[in-house]
């Protein structure tokens, strides 16, 4: 019996022991197959990935030109966050191959390329914040790695700050990509082509340059919205010195203010459009001549606005047979102070198009203003000797006038009370255009605001340009919410809606009626710009006085010049911003 029971406890142990073993086993191969992760519990890791080692000897120099490949390797799990928009080269290697991890996370970076590197060459990898933890996205921040094909690394270096002073409206700062490059000052050089220095700067606009070696150098800042490194004409910011950069000893604090750039005049497109066509080109052509080169279409008239890039043809498409039953191909020619061309447009009539007006500026009027109404379509004519203005059921005497400025706009003027109800009524063919008119009435019913709902702001400008200038109120997101153009350094805005403005002064150095934007292929700055240093609060009731003098401005000069620029000793690594 006792035999029995000890061979039956041998058996269960047995069973027990290889259980403990294929669960040991199966723990094991679980643990080796786990996904590298955040480990549970515990606090936060706040610490960024360290270098350990790379593939580069520690002394980073004499390095081999024909080195095709930097490998970096790290304490933990890295990847790469936005390597494509963080990573900038300088020199700029053009035969990139492979950058490593991508998608999967690794202990280790690889990059590698088909280039063979340039003799006493110094080369910086600047991965902005671009290399992060795998856990928790701690990022290396503003990692630079650097090296030398010669005997010694170049160790000068510029900084300094960016400034936009023509903001876009509904843009966030810490998404614009603003970079900073110099070009070797050469008889020929091709900006179209990537710096030889870059570097990018940060939400604040704070900049370094770093590893240059000395040498004449051409400076430029420009937006990089489509993160290529090179600077599109007409398409981004630009800030420039007109003066080369003769770099001896390093560079601190350079300011750079960026503006608009010029677009180079030309034709763009042309399209249907109601009431005929309308033909599009950049770069503000003063007046562009147009012909029509079409044995139909001979009945024609043509509207630019001064310096509009938008060019309208209208016509009467039905009475000429144009475009009614299919597409036809209608040719123009032009004429644009530039260039002569000829050009066409499938042309097909729209049945659904019609003049129309509408209320430019809401049911709320503010006190001392027109009541304005504009249109699609460029106003020949008006009748408001067949328009009424109503309130309180009495007829109310008014005029009515197109503006001079804007033909597409109607200003009603009368002796509006304040808080009273207006009523205007436009019967339809009342307001012509050169081959339309309306084809139903319109009435618009509005306010008269109160002037308590509003503040007043009285200016005086010091030291005001000789020139004519816009002065310009802008709301919070950047949009032009009051402009004047004139010469006058008292000002007094009332009927203003309460918030908080920012004063610019756009000045119009040529007085040629539009303010011209950089133009970096000529060297030639923008025009003059002020902007008030602080923010105005206008409330309602209350008149704010401010005295603006434009010699103390933050603003004024387009691109600052390297005059008697600060210098520090020379290292390897230059004082970072705080």
């Amino acid at each position: 019996m006792s035999h029995t029971v000890n061979n039956f406890l041998n058996f269960v142990q047995n069973i027990s022991m290889k259980k403990l073993i294929f669960l040991f086993i199966f723990s094991l191969i679980l643990l080796s197959c786990a996904r590298v992760g955040s480990p549970v519990g515990g606090s936060k890791d706040t610490i960024p990935p360290k270098v350990i080692s790379s593939n580069i000897d520690t002394s980073r120099v004499n390095v081999p030109r024909d080195i095709k490949e930097l490998r970096i390797d790290f304490d933990e799990y890295i990847t790469l966050k936005e390597i494509n928009k963080n990573l900038i080269i300088s020199p700029p290697l053009k035969k990139m191959t492979k950058v490593l991890p991508s998608g999967m996370a690794n202990k280790y970076l690889l990059i590698k390329w088909d280039d063979t590197l340039q003799a006493n060459t110094t080369y910086n990898f600047n991965f902005g914040n671009s290399i992060v933890d795998n856990n928790e996205g701690n990022a290396l921040r503003y990692y630079n790695f650097a090296f030398s094909t010669g005997d010694k690394i170049d160790d000068l270096y510029i900084s300094g700050d960016l400034k936009s002073l023509i903001g876009d409206q509904d843009k966030n700062t810490e998404e614009s990509n603003l970079v900073v490059g110099l070009y070797q000052d050469k008889d020929s050089m091709d900006y179209r082509q990537k710096p030889y220095y870059i570097t990018k700067a940060d939400p604040d606009g704070y900049f370094e340059l770093n590893y240059l070696s000395p040498g004449n150098y051409r400076i430029v800042a420009f937006e990089d919205t489509n993160s290529n490194s090179v600077y599109d004409a007409g398409k981004e910011k630009i800030g420039f010195l007109k003066d080369k950069v003769v770099l001896d000893k390093s560079i601190s604090d350079l300011k750079i203010n960026l503006y608009p750039s010029r677009k180079a005049r030309k034709y763009v497109e042309m399209k249907e459009n109601p009431g005929g066509i309308l033909m599009t080109f950049e770069g503000n052509p003063e007046k562009v001549k147009v012909l029509s080169l079409n044995e139909k279409l001979q009945d024609y008239k043509v509207t630019q606005l001064p310096k509009s890039d938008s060019i309208n043809i209208w016509f009467d498409a039905k009475k000429q047979n144009v475009g009614i039953a299919n597409s036809e191909n209608l040719k123009f020619s032009y004429d644009d102070g530039v260039k002569q061309d000829t050009v066409s447009v499938f042309y097909r009539y729209n049945a659904k198009n019609e003049m129309t007006v509408s209320n430019a500026k809401g049911n709320l009027l503010a006190p001392n203003q027109d009541f304005v109404i504009t249109s699609n379509y460029f106003i020949d004519k008006i009748q408001p000797e067949k328009w009424s203005l109503v309130s309180d059921s009495i007829k109310q005497e008014f005029t009515a006038s197109v503006s001079e400025k804007n033909p597409f706009e109607i200003h009603i003027k009368s002796n509006f009370k304040e808080g009273k109800k207006y009523s205007l009524t436009v019967p339809k063919e009342t307001v012509s255009s050169f081959y339309d008119t309306l084809i139903k009435s319109y009435r618009f019913d509005f306010e008269a605001d109160k002037t308590e709902n509003y503040g007043t702001l009285v200016l005086t400008i010091q030291n005001a340009p000789a020139e004519k200038f816009w002065l310009q109120l802008l709301a919070e997101n950047g949009s032009v919410s009051y402009s004047r153009y004139g010469k006058e350094s008292q000002q007094t805005f009332s009927s203003l809606k309460p918030g908080k403005y920012k004063l610019r002064i756009l000045v119009d150095n040529n007085e040629n009626g539009i303010w011209d934007s950089a133009d970096f292929a000529t060297l030639e700055f923008a025009e003059d710009v002020f902007v008030l240093d602080k923010t105005v609060e206008i409330r309602p009731l209350w008149e704010i006085r401010e005295t603006w003098n434009l010699k103390t401005a933050d603003a004024t000069v387009p691109a600052a010049e390297p005059s008697t620029p600060a210098t520090v000793p020379s290292t390897l690594n230059p004082p970072k911003k705080p």
